[in-house]
């Protein structure tokens, strides 16, 4: 009875969205071939920048400090929360997927690129771990035209890469910062959290080849790079609002 009611719901939530969608896709479609600047739409005004990281590099932190400099929204793991609203699917699924393809042998020498298809709650691969990543690809996409904000991870830098509003930040820094950084925050062996922080870069590169084609750690993928063990988080948000200055004028 509990799992009708939710495909009831979920059923409604697509046909709606679809509803909504289909002819948005359609216009920006004919927008892209058209060849019209895209920033003259108004909700082209928003900037988002979306931030990829190494584990104990400080992007996460670097992000939010961003995102009070600017007085706008940072999301994170938020996105699931909001794919599970939009979709009528429980947050636990996309809490579970994360967590399934982590340990997933397959996903490390598979790939398929997010092409941005949903599928319908009747369909069997509703609660499939892509058509998961694809409802939160939709709610990152929905954020770029609503509002200027700072997204982390969930390959929104792939998700938003046809968007002139969007600039994406990669943020790296050497071992030993990542490691030291790392170990104020855990108790662990320094052999351990090692041990933890390469397991984490290396799940975070499968996931983004996964779901984008690329490789994680590419410089060619991001608009700008930043060494926080050498910059500091202070200097990182200062060096990712001018080029944000530079590149919009704003």
């Amino acid at each position: 009875m509990i799992r009708s009611r939710r495909l009831i719901l979920a059923s409604s939530i697509y046909q709606r969205e679809q509803r909504i969608s289909a002819p948005q896709r359609a216009g920006q479609a004919e927008i892209y071939a058209d060849g019209y600047d895209l920033r003259r739409c108004s909700f082209m005004r928003n900037i988002v920048i979306t931030i990829s990281r190494q584990y104990g590099s400080g992007g996460k932190t670097i992000g939010a400090m961003l995102a009070k400099d600017l007085g706008i929204n940072c999301y994170s793991r938020e996105i699931l929360r909001m794919a599970s609203e939009d979709s009528g699917i429980n947050e636990r699924l996309f809490g579970m997927s994360d967590e399934k393809i982590r340990h997933a042998g397959w996903f490390r020498i598979l790939n398929r690129p997010y092409d941005g298809e949903l599928l319908p709650p009747e369909d069997k691969g509703f609660t499939s771990d892509d058509n998961l990543f694809n409802y939160q690809a939709k709610i990152i996409k929905d954020l770029a035209a609503k509002e200027s904000c700072v997204i982390i991870g969930r390959c929104a830098d792939y998700v938003l890469q046809d968007y002139p509003n969007v600039m994406s930040v990669f943020i790296h820094a050497d071992k030993k910062f990542c490691l030291d950084r790392a170990m104020e925050r855990h108790s662990m062996t320094e052999k351990e959290m090692q041990k933890f922080i390469e397991k984490t870069d290396a799940y975070r590169g499968d996931f983004y080849r996964y779901h984008t084609g690329h490789e994680w750690a590419d410089a060619r993928n991001y608009d700008l790079c930043l060494d926080s063990g050498k910059l500091g988080f202070e200097k990182c948000v200062e060096e990712i609002k001018a080029y944000k200055k530079i590149r919009f004028g704003e």
